[in-house]
């Protein structure tokens, strides 16, 4: 206890009620979150890079995909009595439900403006090629078009519808072929860097104090309970020490090593797995006006849920643009930005055999990235074709998008050095701090997380706070897929607020 106090005498310390660390869209959430529930708290942010959503956030970096279940095939697996489990796809639906009901609270109370800066109304697709796979899709599409969130659901099969539907991917196709796709309108587009800007613009506004080009270098808890967090400020060299009773962890990639530094007992036995996207960017104006959906195939054997190849409409800086991907590629950094040295530096000694089980266990993915990583742009002009029968090279370039890093941990039903595919929240038993790691459907179900952050981290506060959740999101404590008057409402409000008017884009784009 003298060290400890010696210590605290010779350190100059800012105290914060709450700190976030990481600019991108979760920290963004959270803290608007904390803003409105509790306007009266000191919140600071702490970010290495020099301007918000730069990373995982960021327009390139990530597929733009409001994940709301209506094309990834992923989220709905065959049972081996031949039915579909659609549960995944109904909590994921909700999920993205909540981020629209919340977002359009921002926009409605001009907290945030221009929602046609960040979300864009896009048809969603899934798209499948031979007998078997067209089985499987009509299946699942008379599954789910039974159920309330996913009753506007088209299917066919018929060639000639479509060619309506996604003209350039049936033009030069063998028309023997058996091909199917399941197809519905009220998809979006999300540009997750622009939303995170203007929440920190308006978490500036509201006094949060937001620190880029500052790095946090370590974070231990003190005897008291609250948290010691080091900063260095990378413009001026200086280190700073934060006292604060609540962290909050949300540095994407770089999230798994701040949460090893705080030493918490469900930080150990965590691993991570870095993969890197690439994806192909088409240059010519003409076939990317021919193409208007996000359409999603089935993933190769092998190949992780986040390298399921889709063809994808996007609207990035009010142009409309053609990608796809993605491609997995292999770096060990945890960051697009970070250090070559960061999966090595996250093995420790607790999780070292977790880590060793994942790689023993995962030897078809690891022969999936080898392949991937060699690949040639002929090799990868290949795929796209299954999609794009007459694609040419000239019209698409190669761009690198952003590294997620899979959670790899010790599980009942996987065993030793599982690999998780999702996103996770990770937090102390006394709710003191908590991170947040993977990947998809990772931003699109922002709000969701973090609301469960704040329930698991905040529960003396739960009672207070309920009315003004309730107000920011009218579903809170309820199912929609239950109360289909109450969905049909709120689908209506959202739409109306976010400006997601079916056949807009024509409006805005033509």
């Amino acid at each position: 206890m003298y060290r400890e106090n010696e210590e605290h005498m010779s350190k100059n310390y800012t105290r914060t009620d709450a700190i976030l660390i990481g600019a991108g869209i979760m920290s963004a959430t959270l803290g608007s979150l904390l803003k409105e529930l509790a306007p009266d708290w000191n919140i600071r942010v702490f970010e290495k890079l020099d301007s918000a959503g730069k990373e995982s956030s960021n327009v390139w970096n990530n597929a733009g995909t409001g994940h709301a279940a209506l094309c990834e095939l992923n989220y709905t697996q065959e049972k081996s009595d031949g039915s579909i489990d659609m549960s995944k796809a109904i909590k994921v639906n909700e999920q993205f439900q909540v981020s629209q009901q919340f977002w359009s609270y921002l926009v409605n109370n001009k907290l945030i403006g221009y929602p046609s800066d960040f979300i864009m109304p896009l048809p969603h697709m899934s798209f499948v090629q031979g007998k078997q796979n067209v089985e499987f899709l009509r299946k699942r599409y008379q599954t789910m078009s039974n159920h309330p969130l996913f009753r506007d659901m088209e299917f066919s099969d018929d060639q000639e519808q479509l060619k309506k539907w996604i003209p350039l991917m049936m033009e030069d196709r063998d028309p023997n072929e058996p091909i199917a796709a399941t197809k519905v309108d009220s998809g979006t587009d999300v540009n997750f860097g622009d939303l995170t800007s203007k929440m920190f613009d308006h978490l500036e506004y509201s006094d949060v104090e937001v620190n880029y080009r500052h790095s946090v270098e370590d974070i231990k808890q003190k005897s008291d309970g609250t948290w010691e967090v080091k900063v260095h400020d990378n413009e001026n060299g200086k280190i700073e020490y934060h006292i604060t009773d609540f962290v909050f962890i949300g540095g994407g990639g770089g999230s798994l090593h701040l949460l090893q530094k705080t030493g918490i007992p469900d930080s150990k036995h965590i691993g991570g797995f870095p993969v890197s996207g690439l994806f192909m960017v088409c240059n010519n104006q003409e076939v990317i006006d021919r193409h208007h959906a996000k359409v999603y195939g089935k993933a190769k054997v092998g190949a992780p849920p986040m390298s399921v190849p889709h063809l994808d409409t996007r609207f990035i800086d009010q142009k409309k643009s053609l990608l796809f991907g993605p491609f997995a590629g292999f770096s060990p950094k945890f960051l697009k930005t970070g250090s070559l040295l960061d999966l090595f530096t996250s093995v420790k000694s607790d999780n070292v055999f977790t880590m060793s089980a994942a790689g023993v266990k995962n030897a078809s993915l690891t022969k999936y990235l080898i392949q991937q990583v060699i690949s040639s742009k002929e090799k990868r002009m290949e795929d796209l074709r299954e999609f794009i029968p007459d694609a040419k090279s000239d019209d698409w370039d190669l761009v690198t998008a952003g590294q997620r890093v899979q959670v790899i941990k010790d599980t009942e039903n996987g065993g030793k050095g599982t690999l998780q595919f999702g996103t996770e929240v990770v937090h102390s038993s006394d709710g003191s701090v908590a991170a947040l790691l993977g990947a998809s459907p990772g931003a699109s179900t922002a709000v969701q997380v973090m609301l469960e952050v704040i329930e698991k981290c905040f529960p003396e506060h739960l009672k207070d706070w309920e009315p003004k959740i309730k107000e920011m999101i009218p579903s809170y404590g309820l199912s929609l897929a239950e109360n289909p008057e109450l969905l049909k409402e709120i689908h209506k409000s959202t739409s109306q607020t976010l400006g997601l008017y079916e056949n807009q884009q024509e409006t805005v784009f033509s």
